[in-house]
């Protein structure tokens, strides 16, 4: 695993640049702890940004989608940004200017490519639904040949980007700490709720541990 990305890439972070991270293991910690990302691409000459869940397996943050999808062919072999945010808090400051969020982030940069072999395909797709659920896919019912065609999955490498991170308290300017004004951070978190059984269910059917005891990182 590479130690950071390179060097060059520390110039599309312009704005806020001390809040730049660059080495992998905060990129990766924050890829691994919110799969919900967004993919922007050009399409017929028009920018598109598409919500997807991603996954990391090493060097390497995969997504997918139905084979049909004009996004998904549009990605393929093409110029891509996939981004990942998550909010922490608000940071609430003495002036409308400094009012900012406590946030982790990840913007990638690169050529998408195709997953084409089948059985590589499958093992992606299993990879990552027991990423989430450790176990589950060997519990559910095998997939059909036509679930897989039907499924396209597309890769990105990790080689160009960069993380942005903000922690703490408002940063005001000097004399407006003296002003009777709250100031300070109301943290946010993402709570997992209690699952919720389709009423379809069999009778016989418990809820599995990696259902009852998932949480999110």
């Amino acid at each position: 695993m590479a130690d950071s990305l390179p060097v060059t890439d520390r110039s599309r972070l312009r704005r806020s640049h001390q809040r730049g991270h660059f080495d992998r293991e905060t990129i990766d910690a924050i890829l691994d702890a919110q799969p919900l990302c967004s993919v922007g691409y050009v399409m017929d000459g028009k920018p598109y940004v598409t919500p997807t869940l991603q996954w990391r397996e090493g060097d390497h943050v995969y997504w997918h989608g139905s084979s049909a999808s004009r996004a998904l062919r549009a990605g393929k072999e093409a110029e891509v940004c996939l981004s990942v945010s998550i909010l922490d808090g608000f940071v609430m400051a003495r002036s409308g200017f400094h009012h900012s969020v406590n946030s982790r982030s990840v913007t990638l940069f690169g050529t998408a490519f195709k997953v084409e072999d089948p059985a590589e395909k499958l093992a992606k797709l299993t990879r990552f639904v027991n990423g989430l659920f450790p176990g589950r896919y060997e519990g559910l019912r095998p997939d059909h040949e036509q679930d897989l065609k039907g499924t396209m999955v597309l890769g990105l490498k990790i080689e160009e980007g960069a993380a942005k991170v903000r922690t703490g308290q408002p940063s005001d300017e000097d004399e407006d700490y003296a002003l009777p004004i709250w100031a300070g951070v109301i943290p946010v978190q993402t709570i997992v709720g209690e699952p919720i059984p389709d009423p379809r269910n069999l009778d016989s059917v418990e809820m599995p541990a990696h259902i009852r005891d998932f949480r999110m990182g």
